[in-house]
């Protein structure tokens, strides 16, 4: 008789006690609106100047609908971060607000880019071909301004010139 009631009680069913918790949770997500729209009406009904804070919107929320998951914190914090990137929420100093209707766009981070022009040009953004300029023989040039020729009109060779010896005299005794 023993092993008999050894063997009834190794044979407990766990599937249907774990069918009905499986389905509860879809359940209850069904009744719930969705997260979005519970944090939209209880920064609505909470109506702070400075904006709410994540504890205090979690609050109204639980208050509002007590048959939230066991995961509602994980789930609100992913959820006002989506909201917050999207631009549906603003975070100043930690409250969570609606954003002012009438606010420019937040910038992006680094330096905004520079305009750009309409008109076609050789490089695309700054008018001018890429690279070192090409040297132009046909360019009339000033020996003055530029030293590149020297009075004499010899032009000189490429490289530093020779050291000039001076010429020696004979010692007179």
């Amino acid at each position: 008789m023993a092993t008999t009631t050894e063997d009834s009680n190794n044979h407990q069913p766990p599937p249907p006690a774990l069918a009905p918790p499986q389905q509860q949770p879809q359940q209850q997500s069904s009744t719930l609106p969705q997260y979005p729209e519970m944090i939209m009406a209880a920064i609505e009904a909470l109506d702070e100047k400075e904006g709410s804070n994540k504890t205090s919107i979690s609050k109204q929320i639980e208050s509002t609908h007590p048959d939230l998951p066991p995961a509602h914190g994980t789930l609100l914090s992913h959820h006002l971060n989506k909201m917050k990137e999207s631009g549906q929420l603003v975070l100043v100093k930690n409250n969570y607000m609606k954003p002012d209707p009438n606010a420019p766009p937040k910038r992006g981070r680094g330096r905004p880019p520079k305009p750009k022009l309409s008109t076609p040009t050789w490089n695309p953004g700054s008018g001018r071909p890429r690279g070192r300029p090409p040297k132009n023989a046909n360019r009339p040039v000033s020996a003055a301004s530029s030293g590149a020729v020297p009075p004499s009109g010899v032009p000189r060779g490429r490289g530093r010139p020779p050291k000039v010896k001076p010429a020696v005299a004979p010692v007179a005794g």
